[in-house]
């Protein structure tokens, strides 16, 4: 099993975050693969940590990826997240997301932990995915 179609499920979860106009309403655009340096100003989406596991079967190659996309916002409350997240949400689950490698068979919400970060001033909402990716390549 190769590792190789991670990446393409993470760059269609990135491009079906970017292309969500209701999540892009209320983020202004700002989604990214790494937190941006310097203090945050509004609220911004990251793409973070993952943990994969082999999914293979008699059929083929599989990954198991539990990925981990956080909201992170410098608003009071925390309102504004909690609807950051909830358009993550929306935007992921039944998405019929196309990979450049392999095929997504699911991606289902796990759970979400909300918290203040940075002595209070800053909410963050971690929301965890698991995708289930086939790979389409034999090696």
């Amino acid at each position: 099993m190769s590792y190789a179609i991670a990446a393409a499920c993470q760059t269609a979860v990135y491009e079906q975050l970017a292309n969500d106009s209701g999540l892009s309403a209320i983020v202004s655009g700002a989604i990214y693969d790494a937190v941006p340096t310097g203090p945050i100003d509004g609220t911004i989406v990251v793409i973070g940590d993952e943990v994969a596991q082999d999914w293979s079967d008699q059929s083929g190659g599989g990954l198991s990826l539990r990925l981990t996309i956080s909201v992170i916002s410098d608003a009071p409350g925390y309102r504004t997240a909690k609807e950051a997240a909830g358009a993550v949400s929306d935007a992921l689950i039944d998405a019929g997301l196309s990979l450049t490698r392999g095929r997504l068979i699911s991606l289902k919400f796990l759970r979400a932990r909300a918290r203040r970060v940075r002595a209070g001033q800053t909410r963050r909402v971690d929301l965890f995915f698991r995708a289930i990716v086939e790979d389409d390549q034999t090696n």
